[in-house]
């Protein structure tokens, strides 16, 4: 197993003093997985005290001492952090993450102090010195078999964050849960449990679950499963049984579509997290409006109106996860106007009509989202895989200069301070005046604009 050669040189000092390093958590998992890994923790074996392991430590970089009445110490070496740790018991004492008793214990045995931890793949250790794996509660058969295990049934209903933890982790690496811990995590959901986790824990688990799944659908497929979706999010639980015309979407009903459009949507990942995060919840919440919008007939199974009937439901689904209102506010057209590619397209829009729709939202994530949306179905133009509106407006865009920000208006209120203009209330009335003109197509240069503004003096 790889590591970095300063966890070998500490582990060298570590030895000298009958000290032992073992390399726990997510850096050994990924090693069975044949996944990259970042993030290197070690707990350390056969100290008296912290300050022992926080000297050697402080030889080669700098401690941050923050965690240390949890025995966990925080080492940066050439800019890369490390967490140092004693083996400790947590004992459950109030509500909440922070609410447990943690007592360190140098001297604890590996397979004990592991007793703390979530699930067997995360139990893992690596003895540095000896170079060999230590594996307490049969990971490895776990990991061949494909199955997510928790460890200790009373110790994991602890935290009930271990829910979500089971969730990502089941889409993250395509693992069924165990048939027990299935039911655990059921009846956590179902005693309400997860009432007390903060929303800002919550959301960690969700970014996790989208930005690192390739098929993400397997951890709503669960939620729901558990009862997450019914319980704690009624705005996509509402979609669940939803109609949709069989002529559009073949695929089934709105949930079914919805998921297909998230896998999908991971195809289309740009590499930016925040921007891929802000496309994949808008298609997670793209149709929302049709649990509100859903007509049926004899004739025909209809929407009309869902996208923007969606904003709502998008809000309060996403309030749920985090506070981050800038966030949210820049999903929200997103929900809002991902039919228009399609309906554009086949109207043969006007020019003015897409330099103001890229006023209202981004072109180029609306042509991503609305493609996942699109090719998520099972219509023989879909399984083509070519979304011809989207590709479309993309060039208009282009060529109108619009594809990923709104045409630049072409004066300024400085530009009407050197007109000779006073500064007032009228700017705005000239400038939006003139940025109306510039949409439409009938102005687009600066000696017109000036012109504009002029004649519009004259008129007043």
């Amino acid at each position: 197993m790889y590591l970095p050669q300063i966890i070998k040189t500490i582990s060298r000092d570590l030895k000298e003093i009958n000290a032992k390093a073992i390399v726990v958590g997510g850096a050994v998992r990924d090693y069975f997985l044949g996944l990259p890994s970042k993030d290197y923790d070690v707990e350390v074996y056969g100290l008296k005290s912290v300050e022992t392991l926080q000297n050697i430590l402080a030889k080669y970089g700098s401690v941050n001492l923050v965690g240390k009445s949890f025995g966990i110490l925080k080492f940066v070496y050439d800019g890369e952090e490390y967490d140092f740790s004693f083996p400790r018991r947590e004992q459950k004492v109030s509500t909440g993450h922070k609410g447990f008793d943690v007592v360190c214990d140098g001297f604890m045995e590996f397979k004990e102090a592991s007793l703390r931890r979530d699930f067997t793949i995360n139990a893992l250790g690596y003895d540095v010195e000896l170079k060999s794996f230590l594996d307490p509660f049969n990971a490895k058969e776990d990991i061949e078999s494909k199955i997510l295990r928790h460890i200790n049934s009373k110790t994991f209903v602890e935290d009930p964050l271990r829910v979500y933890r089971a969730v990502q982790f089941s889409a993250r690496f395509s693992y069924i849960l165990d048939k027990k811990t299935f039911k655990l995590c059921q009846n956590m959901v179902k005693e309400g449990l997860l009432d007390e986790l903060p929303k800002e824990r919550v959301y960690i688990e969700f970014k996790k679950l989208l930005l690192k799944s390739k098929k993400p659908s397997i951890g709503f497929k669960l939620m729901r499963e558990l009862g997450i979706i019914e319980r704690y999010f009624p705005e996509l639980y509402a979609v669940v049984g939803v109609p949709q015309s069989p002529i559009w979407h073949p695929e089934g009903d709105v949930w079914v579509h919805t998921l297909m459009a998230l896998d999908k949507m991971i195809e289309f990942k740009i590499g930016d997290e925040k921007q891929d995060l802000k496309m994949i919840f808008a298609i997670v919440c793209h149709d929302l409006g049709k649990a509100t919008h859903t007509q049926i007939t004899p004739e025909k199974i209809t929407a009309i109106g869902h996208e923007k009937a969606g904003v709502e439901p998008t809000k309060s689904f996403l309030y749920r996860l985090t506070n981050e209102h800038d966030f949210i506010a820049s999903i929200l057209p997103l929900v809002r106007y991902h039919l228009a590619p399609s309906i554009y397209f086949r109207g043969k829009a006007k020019n003015s009509t897409i330099r103001k729709l890229a006023t209202k939202v981004n072109i180029e994530e609306l042509v991503i989202v609305a493609r996942a949306d699109f090719l998520a179905r099972t219509t023989e133009a879909s399984l083509k895989g070519i979304y011809e509106a989207g590709d479309w407006l993309l060039k208009k865009a282009e060529e109108l200069d619009v594809y990923r920000e709104p045409l630049k208006p072409l004066l300024q209120g400085r530009d009407l301070i050197e007109l000779g203009y006073k500064p007032s209330k009228e700017f705005k009335f000239l400038l939006d005046s003139l940025y109306r003109e510039q949409l439409e197509g009938r102005i687009d240069s600066r000696s017109d604009a000036v012109a504009f503004i002029l004649s519009l003096k004259k008129k007043s």
